[in-house]
């Protein structure tokens, strides 16, 4: 007679899924990051074809472009998303007394800072420039940084929801509100001409490719 297996029948197959899902993405990752270094032709041109669009209606629509100023410098700026995050871990901590979970919220989404930042600064891609900006944004372009942490914090917060049994009207809202910010923070930064779309995509693959790793690891850790 072999002893039963410790692990709980639906977790390890959430962990091995979460460890598919996070491989993929990497590699997706990969194969966006590879022709952006290479400068490949048609990736730079669909940027720049979709750029120029953008930024053409976004100085047609500046009463379009306030909002999306406000909604990428306040609601959907990293700094908030990681003061959310901060939030979330204190209620934790507070509420729950849960330390780890606290600390794994806060480490990840402190990792995925460093992953952006060191991509920014190994690409050294240079943001779009315009005769007349709409608005104005730092450092390197590659990847986008509020694109990537608000896919991080989203991501994260609405696992825990989820491991905390949330019921169905607020996890329906939480996932809409998470998915309107997540595109949504993307479509602005684009749409004020700070980011190419590949930027964008690259920080939401890079994001999820990132949670899906960390929420194998609390899987691990609280079965």
């Amino acid at each position: 007679m072999h002893p039963p297996h410790v692990d709980s029948p639906p977790r390890a197959p959430a962990r091995r899924m979460a460890a598919r899902v996070a491989i993929a993405l990497g590699l997706c990752s990969v194969l966006l990051l590879v022709p952006v270094v290479g400068e490949w032709g048609p990736l730079m041109s669909a940027d720049r074809d979709v750029a120029r669009t953008t930024h053409r209606w976004a100085v047609a629509e500046p009463e379009v472009t306030r909002v999306c100023r406000i909604l990428t410098d306040w609601f959907w700026d990293p700094v908030t998303m990681r003061l959310l995050g901060a939030a979330v871990a204190g209620w934790l901590v507070w509420r729950h007394g849960d330390w780890w979970t606290a600390g794994w919220l806060v480490a990840v989404s402190a990792l995925g800072t460093l992953i952006q930042q060191a991509l920014k600064a190994a690409v050294g891609r240079a943001r779009p420039v315009w005769p007349d900006p709409v608005d104005s944004a730092h450092y390197a372009a590659y990847p986008s940084g509020h694109a990537l942490t608000a896919t991080v914090v989203a991501g994260l917060l609405l696992w825990l929801l989820h491991r905390h049994g949330a019921g169905a009207l607020l996890w329906r809202t939480a996932l809409t509100v998470a998915v309107i910010s997540v595109a949504g923070v993307g479509l602005t930064r684009i749409w004020l001409g700070v980011h190419w779309p590949s930027d964008v995509l690259a920080g939401w693959l890079l994001g999820a490719a990132l949670v899906a790793p960390a929420i194998a690891v609390h899987l691990r850790r609280h079965p």
